[in-house]
């Protein structure tokens, strides 16, 4: 194996196993040790270090290198995306897992939105797009890559269930009871006008970036650009 991939591979290894790490057997005893501020800086540190070394690993890994899934798998691959840009726009509101004010009363209530989808759209929705980027197997640095960004965003939804009984203990096994972990894609028609003006928004946007940054069209911009 090239050494550039070796390096891609270390990582993502240490970013998501730092993330792991400080998210659930570390987070206690640093808290006790720093304080909730100082974890919160030292966990935006490490994770800042580590993704900017997945950054320029993955800049110096080899391109090109897998032959791709051709036509077919570009289709499957905008398929997947724009449920993801919905189930991600629509978990910044309203969502009971995020640390803020009224996120035990959220868990209480009925699910809304994306929220009937999956208790976890926002981990689903990277998820997908992981799974986008492995189904078009253009690479292997994208492949590797995207399956650590997958593998962090579905191990660390199970984990952060637990991690949230804890917390907020009858709560959120109310939630629980009431929703998901895996998407019903089924239900993402009734995800809300909100959840799908600004996840349309996104998929258009962020495909068109894809463009600028990658040089490769994506999203629906493959075939109208």
């Amino acid at each position: 194996m090239e050494q550039g991939l070796v390096e891609l591979i270390a990582a993502n290894a240490a970013f998501v196993g730092t993330h792991f790490l400080m998210s659930h057997p570390l987070r206690t005893p640093l808290v006790n040790m720093l304080g909730a501020g100082g974890f919160q800086v030292a966990y935006s540190i490490v994770s800042a270090a580590t993704l900017a070394w997945v950054y320029f690993a993955y800049k110096a890994a080899p391109v090109g290198d897998l032959p791709g899934s051709g036509e077919i798998g570009w289709i499957i691959a905008t398929a997947l995306t724009l449920p993801a840009t919905v189930l991600l726009a629509g978990s910044l509101f309203g969502n009971p897992a995020l640390p803020v004010p009224g996120a035990e009363a959220q868990a209480r209530a009925e699910p809304k939105g994306v929220f009937r989808v999956t208790r976890h759209p926002m981990m689903w929705g990277i998820g997908l797009w992981a799974l986008s980027h492995i189904i078009l197997f253009a690479n292997w640095r994208s492949v590797i890559t995207a399956f650590a960004m997958g593998l962090l965003a579905l191990v660390g939804a199970k984990l952060q269930d637990a991690k949230k009984e804890g917390l907020m203990g009858e709560a959120w096994k109310a939630w629980e009871a009431k929703t998901s972990y895996a998407p019903r894609l089924g239900k993402l028609a009734s995800a809300g006008a909100l959840a799908w003006g600004l996840g349309i928004v996104l998929f258009l946007g962020l495909s068109w970036l894809h463009i600028r940054a990658g040089g490769i069209p994506a999203g629906v911009w493959r075939w109208v650009y």
